[in-house]
């Protein structure tokens, strides 16, 4: 863990704000690539992931992106309401689920909202290693647009594009931005998980292969479990079996009788959880792994996932 300090907080947008992150003591701060993010640990003892969105050769300063979500589950909120200039945090060291191709020909960049976040640093390395790439950024409206002035000001202004739902003239003509893929060309997609399924599905029905389709996501989309049963989990390590309820996780469960498994997004979006699965067959529900790594079913994120058979044995 690291200590931080609240250096800066600054409003970006409507409901968006910044919040400038320095070590308490003046020390460098662990190095990070484009896409990375950090956990922070709120005040209301919520973890919540945040994309970095400085330049990732600063060592001085980390900065997180918030959008003040009416559908927070409490992470935003915290951090809108409690969190100013001076206050304290613990983080975690960068980490890097969304990384770039560095010898890519030709990337594109598709933000939507708040998913600017990663991809503002991303533009920033390749702009500095002159690569060729263009980022488009879709919003609702200007007022929802965060860094457009800071984009508007870069070194790389001529390949940022600029789409508002408010200005029709500047609607993403997606399938022409598509329309050459190429083994070395690579999408990078982030926002609400309709704006990157649109994106995907039309990518895919360009002929783009999946190998050159990247994605994060902020939250999982709700997921309807009336119909979810029972099943059990075993440990390998001990032989203990528990049940799992269709109303609880299996990390819950597992948390009720003292074993611990480290979570983070509790959404199947971080891989905080990933588990090893040595028997039975896991249904997948998260984000986090490919589905040529479900298709292995030698994994799973207990936070959401659950069983499709009866017992699954897990390497705990």
């Amino acid at each position: 863990m690291i200590e931080v300090v609240v250096a800066s907080r600054n409003t970006e947008a409507l409901d968006i704000c910044t919040y400038e992150l320095a070590s308490v003591d003046g020390s460098p701060l662990p190095a990070f690539s484009a896409g990375a993010h950090i956990d922070v640990h709120l005040p209301d003892g919520l973890v919540r992931q945040y994309s970095l969105c400085n330049h990732p050769q600063e060592r001085h300063r980390y900065v997180i992106g918030v959008l003040k979500d009416p559908a927070s589950r409490g992470g935003s909120r915290s951090l809108h309401e409690q969190v100013h200039e001076g206050a304290r945090l613990s983080i975690s060291e960068p980490r890097n689920l969304f990384p770039l191709v560095h010898d890519a020909r030709r990337s594109l960049l598709f933000a939507g909202g708040i998913g600017i976040t990663p991809l503002l640093c991303m533009a920033e390395r390749l702009a500095h290693s002159g690569a060729d790439f263009e980022l488009h950024y879709c919003a609702r409206s200007s007022e929802r647009a965060a860094f457009v002035e800071r984009l508007k000001a870069s070194p790389f202004a001529e390949q940022v594009f600029l789409h508002f739902d408010e200005q029709p003239d500047t609607a993403l003509d997606i399938a022409h931005v598509l329309a050459a893929p190429a083994d070395d060309v690579h999408l990078y997609v982030c926002g609400p998980g309709g704006f990157m399924q649109h994106v995907l599905d039309n990518a895919r029905a360009q002929g783009w292969q999946e190998a050159c389709l990247h994605r994060e996501y902020f939250t999982a989309a709700p997921v309807d479990n009336r119909l979810d049963g029972c099943f059990s989990v075993k440990l390998s390590s001990s032989g203990q079996v528990f049940e799992v309820p269709a109303d609880k996780s299996v990390v819950q469960v597992l948390e009720s009788h003292g074993i611990e498994i480290a979570v983070s997004c509790e959404q199947g979006i971080c891989g905080t959880c990933l588990t090893r699965v040595l028997e039975g067959v896991p249904e997948h529900r998260d984000l986090f792994l490919t589905e040529q790594e479900q298709a292995l079913n030698d994994q799973f994120t207990p936070c959401c996932s659950r069983a499709k058979t009866a017992l699954l044995v897990l390497d705990i």
